[in-house]
């Protein structure tokens, strides 16, 4: 156990980890953050993605040691596209904006150059719309009556849900959803 003892720590608190000084927290743009919060290790950082990710191997591992033609096997087949479309809203959104979409973060302006702007602000739909296309050249390709045939029909379906989503929701809004909040104030 850390001691209370470095001006870096939290006056009166103890914790398990050390305490970055104030000013070296990095934000997601990379800008420093005013703050005293503890360090946390990666796996605390970053324990929604490594738990969904996680989720998603055992139902891989799982889907692979089953027959497809069971429940079970169904089951998990289907259960991979659903926890890859989980890890990638988590992922995705972490890294890429959708402007106006209420399921993204809203992008800071960055580019002076309005086509770089554009793909910046729209990166997030652009990367779902190049991945999508990819899973839907490969689904081409497979047999779609085959063990991993009906495992990439699903994920195309699977992105074309999440591309749905994040498009839809820069225009419609749904009366009591968190997401939809601030946009009810404007009708």
């Amino acid at each position: 156990m850390f001691q209370d003892t470095s001006q870096n720590m939290v006056p009166g608190k103890t914790c398990n980890y050390p305490i970055r000084p104030l000013n070296t927290w990095r934000n997601m743009n990379g800008r420093k953050e005013n703050t005293t919060e503890p360090y946390k290790p990666f796996w605390k950082r970053h324990s929604l993605s490594l738990t969904a990710a996680g989720i998603l191997a055992l139902c891989f591992v799982l889907y692979v040691k089953s027959d497809p033609k069971s429940h079970a096997g169904s089951f998990f087949g289907n259960a991979i596209a659903d926890w890859t479309g989980v890890v990638i809203t988590i992922l995705a959104t972490k890294w890429f904006f959708e402007k106006g979409s209420r399921e993204s973060r809203q992008p800071k302006i960055t580019h002076r150059n309005r086509f770089l702007e554009m793909l910046h602000e729209h990166s997030l739909t652009i990367f779902l719309l190049l991945t999508g296309i990819g899973w839907v050249a490969l689904f081409l390709k497979v047999d779609p009556e085959s063990r991993w045939g009906t495992v990439v029909s699903n994920l195309v379906s699977e992105w074309s849900q999440q591309i749905g989503l994040v498009l839809l929701t820069k225009k419609l809004i749904e009366t009591g959803s968190k997401e939809s909040s601030d946009s009810s104030k404007d009708m």
